[in-house]
């Protein structure tokens, strides 16, 4: 399965494409008058290459569509700049993370925050986040200031009860996320009754999307959306920052098939509740 980084490169190819085909260039054609090896084009057009922003003018040029060059070389600075290394920003501190999410979720106030398998951060205990950031830093390889990290989550989560009245956030998570093991089944109990806690919150609205209920859209993986000026992606390997308004309008888009298949509410604390009990009982 391709990385959103991968993705974003390959739906700029396919942009390029049809600017192409709709100015009846053959990719022969552009390449020779462009003065590129014949198959530069190609490997642009399916992702294989990430065209420099020299590149996009003159493709724009060649195949009439110079309008476009401006919204086409943000896109190919968003693909440059946006792909954040987790390592390397782990070997900086996770704290220093959690202080750059923090400023973000300042100047926000719609969050839609999808997570699969783990509760979003916001609405963490401090064990389970403890946990969390214990087994990332091991994978990672990098030194670890867990408590710092820890400390500075914590701290984040004061937006939920401070600040802005008119703030929201609609949080969705799987099922799994409220049994799978992540964190030790005493963790993960006190992590569920605090959710139970945080869902009567008048500004948070959130949804569980049952295992067995029907899904509009199969859920990929997590991603926080702010407002509709930044979209945060995480992979194994790195967090994706988007902010092209296309390609944003396609995470809103998701959001809202994956928001349709939850539960809220009662439907959503029965289901809390019920995985509770079945972690006491393993």
């Amino acid at each position: 399965m391709s990385t959103p980084h991968q993705q974003a490169r390959e739906a700029l190819g396919l942009r390029l494409r049809e600017l192409r085909q709709d100015g009846r260039l053959p990719q022969r054609r552009l390449a020779t008058l462009a003065g590129w090896h014949e198959s530069k084009v190609s490997k642009i057009e399916h992702g294989k290459q990430t065209p420099s922003e020299d590149d996009i003018r003159t493709w724009c040029r060649l195949v009439g569509a110079e309008e476009h060059v401006p919204d086409l070389i943000a896109t190919v600075r968003n693909i440059s700049s946006a792909y954040m290394e987790w390592r390397r920003e782990w070997r900086a501190g996770a704290h220093r993370r959690q202080q750059t999410i923090a400023a973000q979720e300042a100047e926000t106030r719609l969050f839609r925050v999808f997570e699969p398998i783990v509760i979003p951060g916001l609405l963490q205990t401090r064990e389970y986040a403890e946990q969390r950031f214990r087994d990332n830093i091991a994978f990672h390889g990098t030194g670890g200031d867990v408590t710092d990290a820890v400390n500075a989550r914590m701290e984040r989560q004061e937006i939920l009860r401070r600040g802005d009245r008119d703030r929201r956030f609609h949080m969705v998570m799987c099922e799994v996320a409220l049994t799978i093991g992540l964190a030790d089944d005493d963790v993960l109990v006190e992590q569920l009754e605090r959710l139970l806690t945080l869902s009567i919150l008048p500004r948070l609205s959130l949804g569980i999307i049952p295992t067995r209920v029907r899904h509009r859209r199969a859920p990929n993986h997590g991603f926080w959306v702010f407002d509709e000026r930044l979209v945060l992606v995480d992979t194994a390997a790195a967090e994706l920052a988007i902010t092209q308004p296309r390609e944003i309008a396609v995470y809103l888009q998701e959001f809202e098939y994956l928001a349709s298949s939850a539960v809220y509410g009662a439907a959503a604390r029965d289901l809390i509740t019920a995985a509770i009990r079945t972690l006491r009982a393993s």
